[in-house]
């Protein structure tokens, strides 16, 4: 059985000839802006912004390096986040990866848009098994509802 969970998404464009889509999630009972990114392998916080919602000292040094955002590569950071909240998706414990988006947000500002937490990734799109309806300006997430046996 699944339950499905269903987004409000913002549509904003970027210059004359892209859009980018937001979404707000809830960290750690606290609302997040997130910029929504199909073509992200994995979720991502912004460093300077991920102590709004834990504690610095939780942020953890990477030994891997990631690629993409702009960027060959860029040093990560970790952070095991408490609670996740999309809609009525709740993700316990996320093992969070941590980057400088400082450069997206400096982007932002130029384009008076208000400044991201960071990147909702396909990490957990496809875990989700999302949809994104442009038309309805929603993303749709489903999750298979555990059933217990007695």
């Amino acid at each position: 059985m699944f339950m499905k969970t269903t987004l409000p998404i913002e549509i904003f464009p970027i210059e004359d000839d892209g859009y980018h889509l937001k979404v707000e999630l809830v960290i750690n009972g606290k609302p997040a802006n997130l910029i929504l990114d199909t073509g992200a392998s994995r979720t991502v916080f912004d460093e300077t912004r991920i102590t709004e919602f834990v504690a610095e000292e939780d942020v953890e040094n990477n030994d891997r390096l990631s690629t993409g955002l702009g960027t060959n590569t860029m040093e990560s950071k970790q952070v095991v986040i408490e609670e996740v909240q999309l809609g009525s998706v709740i993700i316990k414990d996320y093992n969070a990866a941590v980057l400088d988006l400082a450069h997206v947000n400096q982007s932002y500002d130029k384009l008076e848009i208000a400044p991201i937490d960071g990147v909702l990734g396909s990490d957990i799109l496809y875990d989700y098994k999302a949809v994104i309806d442009y038309e309805k300006r929603v993303l749709v997430l489903l999750e298979i509802e555990k059933i217990s046996i007695t």
